[in-house]
């Protein structure tokens, strides 16, 4: 076997996808093995497919993957129809969130995390975005009376506002995230703007670059508004100590959500007006250095996991394609972080 292969079966070992894969009994034609379906579509995101066309190539030439997957001849391997047909499936069952959550439950649970890296990434769609419905904003009402303070109703509340307001399950915080494909717009550390058509993924990782939840929204959905629910989906999960996000979570309710689940948030103020930013102190700067983390973990999904290759359309499907190399991505990173280190000759444990 190869690397690609030996990294493969370790992949298929961590996982464990057969116990999550539902087993079909009835009548007519027996239903293709959706478990070996399961391990192609792994095997997709570790060998770095762009299409499923040529992962069935792959599977036709390659003997050594199509045993590993299941398949002891060219003619078991299910048609292309049925590939589609089996990840829209997983798609709608969130089959890969469910083996991802397995997995971070059982490697991760016991383990005190130091940091928890919050961070955004695009990602390009190939479908028609869908026109934003701005609701009429009603006339103001002019009134020569006091205004009293009154609490907001839910209609005058943000979104942000209503999942700190504790009237929201996480389930609900989830499904009030807009999921459709739009235009979003990023800035860089240089000022300048980058339009997409698609999504964005939101990611909370570890330390040692292990995924540990994520989140799939429109492209146009501002980061602070999944950083609630991704930090009560992560703290389900795992214990950490400090939340470090960049100065696009710069928001008093984020600050409090993270110091009411125990954490100590690290996020830098933005500049306000003609008032310079406040400067983070000398620890809290040191200790913020660990939040590039992130990004790689974003680099290494697009560039060696087929997460720049998005071929299906709709956010269920996209987010199965993404979580896939996920999957391939938490299992390489907690195998290169469980492995010793060799320092100068000799062997050191992690």
């Amino acid at each position: 076997m190869s690397n690609r292969h030996e990294q493969f079966v370790c992949t298929m070992a961590m996982l464990q996808l057969d116990g999550f894969v539902i087993v079909r009994h009835g009548r007519g034609r027996p239903g293709h093995d959706r478990a070996s379906i399961a391990r192609a579509f792994v095997a997709k995101a570790v060998f770095n497919v762009s299409t499923t066309r040529a992962i069935l190539d792959r599977l036709h030439s390659d003997a050594v993957l199509r045993r590993l997957c299941g398949w002891e001849t060219v003619a078991q391997i299910p048609d292309e129809t049925v590939f589609s047909r089996a990840f829209a499936e997983f798609a709608q069952s969130v089959f890969p969130q469910r083996v991802h959550a397995a997995l971070v439950q059982r490697t991760q649970s016991e383990r005190l995390i130091g940091h928890i890296l919050r961070d955004s990434t695009a990602i390009e769609a190939r479908e028609k975005p869908q026109p934003k419905v701005r609701p009429a904003a009603p006339p103001p009402r002019r009134s020569h009376h006091k205004k009293s303070k009154k609490p907001k109703s839910p209609e005058q509340m943000t979104r942000l506002d209503r999942q700190c307001s504790g009237t929201m399950t996480l389930d609900q915080m989830l499904a009030d995230l807009p999921r459709a494909c739009d235009v979003g717009c990023k800035t860089n550390s240089k000022g300048s703007k980058s339009f997409w058509i698609g999504f964005k993924l939101h990611l909370d990782v570890a330390d040692g670059q292990i995924p540990i939840s994520g989140v799939l929204t429109s492209a146009s959905l501002n980061d602070t508004q999944a950083a609630v629910p991704l930090s009560l989906l992560t703290a389900q999960r795992v214990t950490s100590l400090y939340d470090l996000m960049d100065a696009g979570y710069d928001a008093d309710q984020i600050r409090e959500q993270s110091v009411s689940l125990g954490h100590i948030p690290t996020i830098p103020r933005r500049k306000l007006g003609s008032e310079p930013a406040p400067v983070m102190d000398p620890h809290q700067r040191v200790r913020f250095r660990e939040r590039t983390a992130v990004e790689r973990v974003f680099s290494r999904l697009k560039d060696e996991f087929g997460g720049r290759f998005v071929r299906v359309r709709g956010w269920a499907k996209v987010m199965a394609h993404l979580m896939f190399g996920i999957l391939a991505l938490t299992v390489d990173q907690i195998l290169c972080w469980s492995e010793p280190q060799k320092v100068e000759g000799y062997t050191v444990p992690t």
